[in-house]
C-alpha cells in the first residue's frame, strides 16, 4: 500500500524521546505466507547451501528418545549445513596458555585480549559452574571506540555473529547460523526525531544515511551498503543541533544509529488513516461462565481515554454467539442499539455509518455499552460460536479504513465458515509418529488474514479457554495480519485468580501501548550478504519487504542470512532496518536502525564473536518451522546436531592444543546448556503432559517475542532470595534493589533451608524449602510457618520490614524489564508443589528431559564418530 522508495524534500528540527503511547507512533517464515509461493527458492529465486552426509544414530547410553533417533545431518541441521566435508577429528590433551592458544588458532587478526578469552577452551565435562553471576550481556563487536558509541543497541538489533565471516565457505566451516534478531518498534527513552524536507538516501540501494557512511568531502558521501558515491544535498549542510553550516558529518542522522524521520506525502499512497479499533467479543455461554467479559469491559472503561489516537479516533463493537450482534453508537442516539444478523452464511453489514464511530463524539454511548454488555448476556444458554462469520463481518466493517481488530474467543468455533472439530487426543499428544496437528486444520483463517493485511487490518487474538480450541488454526488470523496472540489456558474469573490478574494487566498494557498503522519494514544489508528467511508475524510483500498492518512495541522478528559474495574487500558489514508507519496521531514516520559489525577472515575470529543467546533464539525459530513442516522429532534432532556440528568444527581448529574431553570456546560454553533447556520447553518437548494448544502457543511466543523474553523462557533465571542483602544492590531513585547471584538450574543448587525465585519470563515461581527460616516466611509471606502457606498463593503481601521490601523491590525490578505482567506462584516444598517448579530444572529427568551430563556425553560421542 505504501512505498518505501521515495525521499521527501526544508526546516529541520530535532526531538529526543520516543513518541508517547497515545502519540506517534511475528512470525511465520517466508515459506509459509500465502499467496507468496510456499518455499524459499520460489520467493527469493535461489537456494542456500546444503550437504549430504551419512546418517548417525544416537548413543544407547542416553535416553530412549535419543537412542532411537536417527541423526541425519543433511536434513536435520535446519538447512544451515554447507557443502564442506565434515572436519576430521583429532586426538587431544590439555593446553590453556593464552599465547600458545593464539598461535594454535593461527592468530587473531589483531583482536583484543577480551576476544582471546572468548576462545579459551572450556572442558564442559569438567567445568560445571559456567553460568555467570549476572544475566549474560550481548558480546561487544570489535570496533573502534567511535563506531561502538554510534552502533545500534543490541536490545534493538542483534546478530548471531558479531564478527561476520568473509565468505560463505568460512561460515560453513564454523557450523554456526548467521542471522539477525530485531525489535524494531520497542519503547525507547531517547529517540532522535527529525523533521526535514530532505531525507538523505543512497541513490542506488535507497539506504538511509547513517553513522557508518564515509564522507569523501563535504559534498560527497559513500554508501556503506552498496558503496555508491552520492551527493550531499544543500539542506543537509546545515546542522540543526549546532545550528552551523558545513558539518554534514555532525548531523543527527549521522550521529545516531536509531533515528525517526517525519515523512512527507511522498511516503504515502493515501492520507494517513485514523486510529480505528474494533472489539469482537465472544458472548456465548462458555464466555459468560468463564467471566472474562466483565473484566474486559471494565478494563476498557478504565482505559478509553488512554488509548492511542487523536480527535479522529474511531471505535466499534461486535459480539457473537450463534449470531452476530452489531451496535449502533451514533452520537444522536440516547442509548446504543443492537442490530442482530442471524444469516451467518452470507454476512452483511446492517449499516455502515454508525457502527464505527468517533470515540470523542460518542464516548458516553461507548461507556454505556461497556457498562451494559456483561449483563446483557448474563442469562444466555447459547453454546455455539460463529467466530468465522464474526471475523468476516469485522473485515467488511474495517476494510474502508484499516485498523486494529481485537478478538476475544473462549472456545472452539462451531458454526459457519471456519468451524473446527476437536483434533486433540491426550493419548496421541506424543507418539512414535510425532506430535500431530501442529498446523492449521483449514486455510480459512489464513486467507482471511491475508485479506485483512491487504486492507491494512491487523487482528489480535485473545484466547481464554479451559478446553482445546485449536490454536494452531485460530493463530493464523494473527500470524499473517501482523497481529499479536494472547493465550490464557484454564481461564476462570473465580477458579484461576492468577490468570484473571494477568489478563487484566495484559489488556491494560495492550490498550495503552503505542501502535503503528499501515506499516512496512525493509531490511537492507551490505553488498554480498543476502536475506532468505523471516520469522515473525507479517505478510511478505517482496524478498526484503514485510507488510505489517499493525506494528507494536512488544514484537520481535528474526532473519536468516547467507553470504552470496566474498566480503574480502571490506572490513565492515552493515545492516539497516527501516520501518515506515502511520502513528496514532496520523503522522507518517520512518524509524531507521543501523547495525555495524566487523568482517573477519579467520575461523577463530568467527568463534570469538559468537553470540550464544542470539544463536539459540534463531535456532529456536528454525526448529519451530521444522516441527511444523517435518516433525517434532526432526526438529529436536536438528538442535542436537547444531551443538555437535559447532563443537566438532571448533575442536578441529584447535586440534594441536591436544586437549581431551568435550571442548567448547568460552563464547559457546553455554550453547549445549541452552539447547538442552530448549528441548525441555513446551514447544519442543516430548511426552504426553503438554496440551496441544499450549504447545502451539509456546511456538507462537518463540516466533514473536524479543530475544530477552525468549531467553527467559528457554533458560529461566534462578536466584536464592531468603538471605538477600544491600551489598552490590542497585540504587534507583528512592529504591534499593538487591542483586542476588544467578544459580544453575539444577536440583543440587536448591536447599530445603532456603527460598528460591525462578524467573521464567511470563511467570515467577517462589519455591519455599520445607526447612526455610520461619522468620523469612513470617516477614515475607505473612504466614507463621511453612505448613501454613496456602496452596494457591499468587502474591507477596506488602509488609513493612526489610526482608519484604527487598524481595518486593527485586520482583518489581524484574517485572519492569518486560512489558507484560508475569504471574507469581508461591510453591511449597512438598509433593504437590514440585511439578510446576522442577519442570524447569535442567537436571530434571521427567519425560523428554535428560540430565545435562548425559547430554554432554552424547554430544561427545557424536563428535568422536
Amino acid at each position: 500500500m505504501f512505498r518505501d522508495e521515495k525521499s521527501s524534500s526544508s526546516q529541520v528540527s530535532l526531538h529526543c524521546s520516543d513518541p508517547p503511547p497515545g502519540g506517534d507512533s511475528s512470525s511465520t517464515t517466508t515459506d509459509s505466507v500465502s499467496p507468496v509461493p510456499n518455499s524459499y527458492d520460489s520467493l527469493e529465486g535461489g537456494s542456500y547451501p546444503g550437504e549430504h552426509r551419512t546418517p548417525k544414530t544416537s548413543s544407547t547410553t542416553l535416553t530412549k528418545h535419543l537412542a532411537q533417533s536417527v541423526l541425519t545431518r543433511s536434513t536435520l541441521w535446519l538447512t544451515f549445513l554447507s557443502s564442506q566435508p565434515q572436519p576430521q577429528m583429532h586426538s587431544a590433551g590439555s593446553h590453556t596458555n593464552m599465547s600458545q592458544l593464539s598461535a594454535a588458532l593461527g592468530g587473531l587478526s589483531g583482536v583484543p585480549e577480551l576476544e582471546v578469552e572468548a576462545l579459551r577452551p572450556v572442558n564442559l565435562l569438567q567445568e560445571r559452574n559456567l553460568l555467570p553471576l549476572r544475566p549474560l550481556e550481548a558480546p561487544e563487536p570489535h570496533l573502534s571506540a567511535d563506531l561502538k558509541k554510534a552502533n545500534c543497541s543490541p536490545n534493538t538489533f542483534r546478530c548471531t555473529l558479531t564478527n561476520i565471516p568473509q565468505s560463505q565457505a568460512l561460515l560453513n566451516k564454523a557450523r554456526l547460523p548467521l542471522g539477525l534478531l530485531l525489535h524494531p518498534f520497542r519503547d525507547l527513552s531517547q529517540l532522535p526525531v527529525i523533521t526535514s524536507n530532505t531525507i538523505v538516501r543512497c541513490r542506488s540501494c535507497r539506504a538511509y544515511i547513517n553513522p557508518f557512511v564515509s564522507f569523501l568531502d563535504q559534498r560527497r558521501w559513500k554508501c556503506n551498503l552498496c558503496y555508491r558515491v552520492n551527493d550531499v544535498p544543500d539542506e543537509f549542510m546545515y546542522n540543526p543541533v549546532t545550528r552551523s553550516y558545513g558539518e554534514p558529518h555532525k548531523r543527527p542522522e549521522v550521529q545516531n544509529s536509531t533515528v525517526e524521520f517525519i515523512a512527507s506525502s511522498d511516503y504515502m499512497l493515501r492520507p494517513p488513516q485514523p486510529a480505528v479499533y474494533l472489539f469482537v467479543l465472544d458472548v456465548s455461554h462458555n464466555a459468560v461462565e468463564a467471566g472474562y467479559l466483565q473484566v474486559c469491559c471494565q478494563t476498557l472503561l478504565e482505559n478509553l481515554d488512554r488509548m492511542p489516537g487523536d480527535t479522529r479516533t474511531r471505535v466499534g463493537f461486535v459480539t457473537f454467539d450463534s449470531t452476530i450482534h452489531f451496535y449502533n453508537l451514533h452520537e444522536s442516539l440516547s442509548q446504543p442499539q443492537m442490530l442482530v444478523v442471524s444469516d451467518i452464511d452470507d454476512v452483511f453489514i446492517p449499516t455502515h455509518d454508525s457502527l464505527l464511530v468517533n470515540l470523542k463524539e460518542s464516548k458516553e454511548l461507548v461507556r454505556g455499552l461497556l457498562t451494559a454488555l456483561p449483563g446483557m448476556f448474563f442469562q444466555t444458554r447459547e453454546t455455539h460460536s460463529a467466530l468465522g462469520p464474526a471475523l468476516q463481518a469485522a473485515y467488511k466493517l474495517m476494510s474502508p479504513t484499516g485498523g486494529r481488530v481485537s478478538l476475544f474467543q473462549t472456545q472452539l468455533p462451531t458454526l459457519g465458515h471456519g468451524l473446527l472439530q476437536s483434533r486433540e487426543d491426550p493419548n496421541q499428544r506424543s507418539t512414535t509418529k510425532g506430535v500431530q496437528h501442529l498446523g492449521p486444520a483449514t486455510d480459512f483463517y489464513k486467507k482471511l488474514a491475508l485479506d485483512c493485511s491487504g486492507q491494512q487490518i491487523g487482528v489480535d487474538l485473545f484466547l481464554l479457554s479451559s478446553q482445546y480450541s485449536d490454536l494452531a488454526s485460530l493463530a493464523c488470523v494473527s500470524k499473517y495480519s501482523a497481529g499479536s496472540i494472547f493465550y490464557y489456558p484454564s481461564f476462570h474469573h473465580v477458579r484461576n485468580p492468577a490468570q484473571l490478574d494477568k489478563f487484566r494487566k495484559d489488556l491494560e498494557r495492550y490498550l495503552t501501548r503505542k501502535i503503528g498503522f499501515e506499516a512496512v519494514m525493509r531490511i537492507r544489508c551490505t553488498k554480498g550478504l543476502s536475506i532468505h528467511t523471516f520469522h515473525g508475524n507479517f505478510f511478505v510483500r517482496s524478498t526484503d519487504l514485510l507488510s505489517l498492518a499493525n506494528v507494536n512495541p512488544d514484537s520481535g522478528f528474526a532473519v536468516q542470512m547467507s553470504i552470496e559474495e566474498s566480503l574480502a574487500d571490506t572490513s565492515l558489514a552493515c545492516f539497516q532496518a527501516a520501518l515506515l508507519y502511520t502513528s496514532s496521531k496520523g503522522k507518517r514516520r520512518i524509524r531507521v536502525h543501523t547495525l555495524c559489525l566487523p568482517v573477519v577472515s579467520q575461523l577463530s575470529d568467527v568463534y570469538a564473536g559468537a553470540d550464544v543467546q542470539a544463536i539459540t533464539c534463531l535456532l529456536a525459530n528454525m526448529a519451530i518451522d521444522r516441527s511444523i513442516s517435518s516433525s517434532l522429532s526432526d526438529a529436536r534432532d536438528a538442535l542436537v546436531n547444531a551443538v555437535v556440528d559447532s563443537l566438532s568444527a571448533y575442536k578441529s581448529t584447535v586440534s594441536n592444543l591436544q586437549q581431551s574431553g568435550l571442548i567448547a570456546p568460552a563464547s559457546l560454553c553455554l550453547f549445549p546448556l541452552y539447547v538442552l533447556a530448549l528441548l525441555k520447553q513446551k514447544a519442543l518437548r516430548t511426552g504426553t503432559s503438554t496440551r496441544l494448544d499450549e504447545r502451539v502457543f509456546a511456538m507462537c511466543e518463540f516466533k514473536t517475542q524479543p530475544l530477552q523474553q525468549v531467553m527467559r523462557m528457554v533458560h529461566p533465571n534462578l536466584y536464592r532470595v531468603d538471605a538477600m542483602s544491600d551489598q552490590g544492590a542497585l540504587h534507583l531513585s528512592d529504591c534499593v534493589v538487591p542483586q542476588p547471584h544467578l544459580l544453575h538450574l539444577t536440583a543440587e543448587k536448591l536447599t530445603r533451608e532456603g527460598a528460591f525465585l525462578m524467573d521464567c519470563g511470563s511467570v515467577f515461581y517462589l519455591w519455599i524449602g520445607k526447612c526455610c527460616n520461619q522468620m523469612f516466611i513470617r516477614e515475607v509471606l505473612g504466614c507463621p510457618n511453612h505448613a501454613s502457606i496456602p496452596p494457591n498463593m499468587t502474591h507477596i503481601p506488602e509488609l513493612e520490614n526489610p526482608q519484604s521490601e527487598r524481595l518486593r523491590a527485586f520482583l518489581a525490578w524484574l517485572q519492569d524489564s518486560r512489558t507484560f505482567s508475569s504471574t507469581l506462584h508461591v510453591v511449597k516444598d512438598d509433593a504437590s508443589g514440585k511439578t510446576s517448579f522442577f519442570q524447569y530444572l535442567v537436571e530434571d529427568r521427567s519425560e523428554s528431559a535428560f540430565s545435562y551430563y548425559e547430554f554432554l556425553l552424547h554430544v561427545q560421542q557424536q563428535i568422536s564418530k
